[in-house]
């Protein structure tokens, strides 16, 4: 397509807010001004009402049923689910250790795309999967090693299954961008997913010390809210009308590199040979697993 340099350059910044994110939402997490969920509330709603507000004056199309359905599952993966696990384990891990972890979105964005059109996984592939499932369990096992309290190792797990919700909605979602604009699908997953959101936040919200927020952490929190919601889903969003979503989920490879970078100059991670080579294993499955599909025969 003509205009398939835009949706990389949409998804490259994508992949550079998201990478400052683990850094930026650690530092308002660390403070413990506010909670994960509660956290993940204010966010929620401040998008959903961007979107809505962006969306005034639009023609607004019947929806069907079934996809109205596929909305709400959108919302329950692409934003309840996907942003409670991952705060709440950002909360309780490392920077590197969440970014790490994410890499592995592609190879479950493959898995799932292949359970769901119900194709068989070759050999390389599946192979891919397992040193890319070596290396996410290295990390996850060095905890232990390096005096990490067992709330680092759950922390670990909860960003694997958002990963996980976060594969299952970049296919979910494909189809209903497709059909409709960016604006109008977000507005409504975010809808939905805000409902769920609210049962699991509301109590950390209230208990918030908003008081206690000084200029640094507003910043932070701003970021989060418009940046990394607002910007980065809507970005995702014109990007999957252009591109598949293996191919969205790729660029969750620079994401590790950015925060590291990102992370090392805060003072917030610092490197140690086991995170290299856990780093090097998630990389090379994931690209087994990209490259068997790249030259997969037409």
């Amino acid at each position: 397509m003509k205009n398939n340099w835009l949706a990389h350059l949409a998804l490259f910044a994508v992949a550079v807010i998201y990478g400052a994110n683990y850094s930026i939402a650690k530092v308002v997490l660390a403070g413990e001004y506010i909670g994960p969920l509660g956290f993940i509330l204010v966010r929620v709603l401040t998008a959903t009402a961007l979107f809505w507000m962006t969306g005034l004056g639009r023609p607004t199309p019947a929806i069907p049923r079934p996809d109205m359905i596929r909305l709400l599952f959108c919302g329950l993966f692409g934003v309840a689910a996907n942003q409670m696990l991952f705060f709440s384990g950002l909360d309780r891990t490392t920077p590197i250790h969440a970014s790490l972890i994410m890499v592995l979105t592609p190879v479950l964005v493959l898995l799932l795309s292949a359970l769901i059109e119900r194709r068989g996984i070759r050999r390389q592939r599946a192979f891919g999967v397992l040193v890319a499932g070596a290396g996410a369990a290295l990390l996850i096992l060095q905890s232990r090693q390096t005096g990490l309290a067992d709330g680092d190792v759950l922390g670990d797990l909860m960003v694997a299954g958002n990963a996980t919700s976060y594969a299952l909605y970049l296919i979910l979602v494909r189809p209903l961008m497709a059909k409709y604009s960016p604006n109008l699908v977000l507005k409504w997953v975010f809808l939905f997913g805000s409902m769920f959101v609210l049962f699991f936040g509301w109590p950390q919200a209230t208990a918030a010390r908003w008081h206690d927020f000084t200029p640094v952490i507003i910043v932070c929190f701003i970021y989060v809210l418009v940046f990394t919601t607002f910007f980065a889903y809507g970005l995702n969003a014109f990007a999957l009308q252009r591109v598949a979503p293996v191919t969205v989920s790729a660029y969750i490879y620079l994401q590790p590199l950015i925060a590291a970078l990102i992370a090392l100059m805060m003072g917030q991670e610092y490197l140690t040979l086991s995170k290299v080579l856990a780093a090097l294993l998630i990389f090379t499955g994931v690209f087994l697993v990209s490259r068997e599909r790249a030259v997969k025969p037409v």
